[in-house]
């Protein structure tokens, strides 16, 4: 045996095509993974953006948004339909908690019924109901018929559920 020896930690470092690098020292703890904000509080904040925009006249229609944007028409309709929520379902869905990883819990397709309602106690309780049961937990779109049978008791004067 040889009396002379250098003892020191090392880690390997992946880089780039799988190659591997030996490092000096103590390996560093993973960085955590990035969260990231879910897609539908960003698009409701473009939808904010792009109102200001056409408000303030820098742009002048929606189809001048959508060429800028490289979108169709009715993509750029979609987003600016968000606008329609009530200011409190906004709110919620701009303060959604970030994202790990997997898909987003609520989606553009989901909001958009709740937005096309016009009534915002209405759009609340289709929120509260969405929000409670989920993508396919037991919600009636709006027009169907457990939200008919609600707004014919509502113009009854009856307090529905």
């Amino acid at each position: 045996m040889n009396p002379l020896s250098i003892e020191c930690e090392v880690h390997f470092n992946r880089c780039g095509r799988g190659r591997k690098e030996l490092e000096a020292g103590a390996a560093r703890p993973p960085a955590a993974a990035p969260r990231r904000v879910p897609r539908a509080a960003r698009l409701l904040a473009l939808a904010h953006r792009l109102e200001r925009l056409l408000r303030t006249g820098v742009v002048r229609d929606y189809a001048e948004l959508a060429r800028l944007g490289h979108v169709t028409r009715a993509r750029i309709s979609q987003v600016m339909a968000l606008l329609l929520l009530a200011p409190d379902v906004q709110e919620q869905v701009l303060f959604l908690p970030r994202i790990e990883r997997g898909r987003d819990p609520i989606v553009l397709h989901d909001l958009l019924p709740i937005a096309a309602t016009a009534d915002w106690r209405r759009q609340r309780r289709l929120r509260e109901c969405f929000w409670r049961g989920g993508r396919r937990g037991g919600c009636d779109r709006p027009g169907g018929a457990a939200d008919a049978g609600r707004d014919a008791a509502s113009e009854r004067g009856n307090k529905s559920p």
